[in-house]
């Protein structure tokens, strides 16, 4: 066998980088995790997790912003992308996935882009994301002037991510950056930064954990307050949903219940003649209209209820 020089060795590796973020550092709290019981490795994991929630509030302002460029977008024809790898990414398409289904809203509203494709949903592909030219081209490729695209990367340095982004800024996109690092570099390249500041992971450099919950929590807060924004809410209720089963068409006979103070047969009526739209049927029983009033006034407020119900109310 021949030997190999360390030089050799050094020249065939593949490139290794250390990072400095924040969730890459040990907790302190967590250093003899593999000495403890199975109840008290359970208590830390829980007691690192409360931290999550406060630090997610300390971004609420960011965050805000984002939800305002994004509904001057989709109200201007545009689309919301996001960017991300690994746990980053699929929380991505995950929070895309459940958006139609609870609001109804146009599938090309959200689009989610996963490094590695649908491959990349179920089990690890290596080095996609190190590619910043493939993040690049597919963000150059799908990316129009007046997206808004949010890049998803824990530690705030992700190649695709970050390949993504500036290729989205050269198309005249707004581009936002949602991460774990609050002193991520990238930070003054995005139009938007949200650096959620969980701190050290109990496994150290394992973002699935408060990284991830803290993207989770930031990625319901937006693009739920984005279809509240747009109308896709009327108080606290779903009013956009999709009847795909009869456990869902009950929750809209027990929506219109809630919402007009109407027995259950009134409002089973009311939604079959509104053929099965529950926004007919609740701005009909709301005012005191017709369908077909109910109706023209909806799609003369642009779907929404309580600017439908004023123009009937005019």
């Amino acid at each position: 066998m021949t030997a190999v020089e360390p030089d050799e060795v050094a020249d065939t590796a593949p490139p290794a980088i250390r990072v400095g973020a924040p969730t890459e550092r040990r907790n302190p709290r967590s250093v003899d995790l593999d000495l403890m019981s199975t109840r008290d490795v359970l208590t830390v994991i829980n007691e690192a997790d409360r931290r999550v929630p406060a630090a997610v509030a300390a971004v609420l302002d960011q965050i805000a912003t984002t939800v305002d460029l994004a509904v001057a977008a989709l109200r201007a024809g545009r689309r919301v992308h996001y960017f991300g790898a690994g746990t980053s990414g699929r929380l991505g398409v995950l929070d895309v996935a459940e958006l139609a289904p609870t609001f109804n809203s146009p599938r090309h509203w959200f689009c989610a882009h996963l490094a590695g494709g649908t491959d990349a949903m179920w089990r690890a592909v290596e080095n996609v994301e190190d590619d910043d030219r493939g993040g690049a081209a597919e963000a150059a490729e799908c990316v129009d002037a007046g997206d808004v695209v949010v890049g998803l990367a824990a530690s705030g340095r992700t190649p695709y991510v970050l390949g993504a982004l500036a290729a989205a800024r050269a198309k005249g996109a707004s581009t936002v950056l949602l991460c774990a690092n609050p002193e991520a570099e990238a930070a003054r390249s995005v139009d938007v930064f949200i650096g959620v500041d969980t701190g050290p992971e109990v496994v150290t450099g394992s973002t699935r954990m408060k990284a991830g919950t803290a993207q989770k929590l930031v990625l319901n807060t937006f693009s739920t307050a984005v279809m509240v924004r747009l109308g896709r809410v009327y108080s606290n209720l779903m009013i956009d949903m999709v009847a795909t089963n009869a456990k869902l068409r009950g929750r809209m006979i027990s929506i219109l219940m809630e919402a007009t103070g109407c027995s259950e047969e009134i409002s089973r009526r009311a939604l079959h003649e509104a053929d099965g739209d529950l926004k007919t049927a609740l701005v009909s029983l709301v005012s005191g209209a017709g369908v077909t009033a109910a109706r023209a006034a909806l799609a003369r407020s642009a779907h929404h209820v309580r600017d439908a119900l004023a123009l009937l109310a005019s």
